[in-house]
This record gives structure tokens, sequence and C-alpha cells, in this order.
């Protein structure tokens, strides 16, 4: 029998590199307006550096302030992968610090996306790698497990499959599906085509506005002088 809640399974699909990639410099708001504002994890998961995060989903659960699985995950990753781990938004024990750190970027790991603690965060900003976690304590963790990597998890509110494509910046993460993945590159360039020509508009001083009072008057806003 299935010995759920601590299993390893060893494969996932990895989108190509160059869909993965195409996502590259795309603002995540820019991504997530073209997906309904659906898909982006909660405001809690912050990023520690300014250090953009684009790769796919090798995914980890964890009990609450153990990090035995995310020990293993380190060892399973592939280059380029982000980490991205439901700790259960615990935030008693962090789950990782800067050993692990060192160790994800001598194997290539592309981040970590954290949904839990993390610590040593003065020396992990400085590292070069994206992490992204819901807060900072000094109390370290367990190592008794259970856990399971690479099946689907709930990490910030949304639920992340291994291979799901992740795009993190300063505002955040959003969470693609591959299969959704061709078209909402598309749709995401062009929104940020049309971002660009509304700047060029704001800078001439010629941004139309029009839409706000139309969009009061189909609301039946009332205004009192």
């Amino acid at each position: 029998m299935s010995n759920v809640g601590f299993r390893v399974f060893g494969a996932i699909d990895r989108p190509a590199r160059s869909l993965i990639e195409g996502f590259s410099g795309i603002p995540v708001a820019n991504i997530a307006d073209n997906m309904n504002r659906m898909s982006c994890l909660d405001a809690r998961i912050r990023p520690v550096n300014a250090i953009p995060l684009l790769g796919p989903a090798f995914t980890v659960k964890a009990r609450a302030g153990d990090n035995l699985l995310l020990h293993k995950a380190l060892d399973l990753a592939k280059a380029g992968d982000i980490v991205v781990v439901d700790a259960q938004g615990d935030l008693s024990n962090a789950i990782m610090g800067e050993l692990m750190v060192l160790w994800a970027i001598k194997r290539g790991i592309g981040g970590f996306v954290i949904d839990g603690a993390i610590r040593d965060v003065g020396t992990i900003r400085k590292l070069g790698i994206p992490v992204y976690a819901a807060g900072v304590t000094p109390a370290g963790p367990f190592k008794d497990g259970p856990g399971e990597i690479n099946t689907p998890i709930s990490c910030g509110g949304i639920v992340i499959h291994p291979g799901d494509i992740l795009v993190g910046d300063e505002d955040g993460v959003v969470a693609i599906a591959p299969a959704d993945a061709i078209e909402l590159l598309e749709k995401s360039r062009s929104k940020s085509l049309a971002e660009q020509k509304i700047m060029e508009a704001i800078e001439n001083e010629h941004w139309d506005r029009s839409w706000v009072d139309k969009a009061l008057q189909e609301r039946n806003c009332e205004f009192v002088r």
C-alpha cells in the first residue's frame, strides 16, 4: 500500500526551457491580470531579495517546523528548478537557513518559495538566489518527517503542481499551469506593450481618462455638490 503522506516522487514533467524563459522580464502583475487575479500566491509570502524568480516548480509538503523532506528535495531537484514548500504557513520554526541555500546554489537550484519561515535572512539576501518566504525566525527546524515530494501542494493559498511555471518579482509570485502557458505568454506580452503605450501617453499628458466617468455613470454613482 502506498505510504500516503510520506512519499517521494522522482519524475516530473517540466515545460520546455524556451517556454519558461519566455516569461522572463514580464511583470508578475501583468501575468496575473491575464489570469483573472486568481493565481497569485498570498501576500504573506514576500521576497527576501530583489532577484527575479523563474522556473518550474519542484514541490515539497512538509510537517510544520520540519525540514527532512526539504533536505531530500535539495538533493533531487534539477538545475533551474524552483523548490516550493508547503510548510502549512507555520512560523514557529525556520525550515531553511544559510547552509541549505549554499548547497542549493552549488546544485544550480533556481530559487525557493516557502509557505513557512526561514532564518539567516541577512546572509541569504546577499547570496544571489531568489528566496520567498512567509516569515523569519531564529528557531531551528526538526528533522523527523513526514512529508511528500512532487505531489500537488497548497502554497500561499493556491494549488501548485510539480512542473508549474513560477514567476516572481518584487510584487510576489504567480503560478502558471504549463497547459495555459503559451496563450498566457502571448496575452502577457500584449499587456506589457499596452502598458508601455499608456506610459508614453502619461509622459505626453495625453492619457485618455474618459473611461473613469463612463464606469461611474454605468454604476449609477451619485455626485453630491
